[in-house]
């Protein structure tokens, strides 16, 4: 008699945990439906390689950086743009590991 009443409870327990569990995972969907479609427009832009329009601006980006390293421009920069700057370097220098993980096939491997 125990053994079929904890067997009932059984089945009761997990057909609340699959409804319970369907029902958090429909809220999730819903909840990243939003961010997934601005986290899709922002990389439609900011992931797309550079076109023949945006050559003009790459030359002019560089020429402006090397002048700033001629003329010591980069110790008047605010906190805020050296904190940018700081994490775009980071970044770059992640994405290099991260090809050189893609290249090599392996996480461990040959020291970069």
């Amino acid at each position: 008699m125990l053994l079929l009443l904890s067997k009932k409870l059984n089945r009761q327990t997990m057909a609340r945990l699959v409804a319970k569990s369907t029902e958090l995972v429909k809220l999730g969907i819903n909840q990243a439906k939003p961010v997934l479609q601005a986290w899709g427009q922002y990389a439609k832009v900011e992931l797309m390689p550079p076109t023949l329009k945006d050559i003009p601006a790459i030359r002019s980006g560089f020429s402006r950086l090397i002048h700033a390293a001629r003329t010591g421009r980069y110790r008047d920069v605010t906190v805020r743009e050296g904190i940018i700057n700081t994490l775009v370097a980071a970044e770059i220098y992640c994405w290099f590991f991260v090809g050189e993980c893609i290249g090599k096939r392996h996480i461990v491997g040959y020291n970069v």
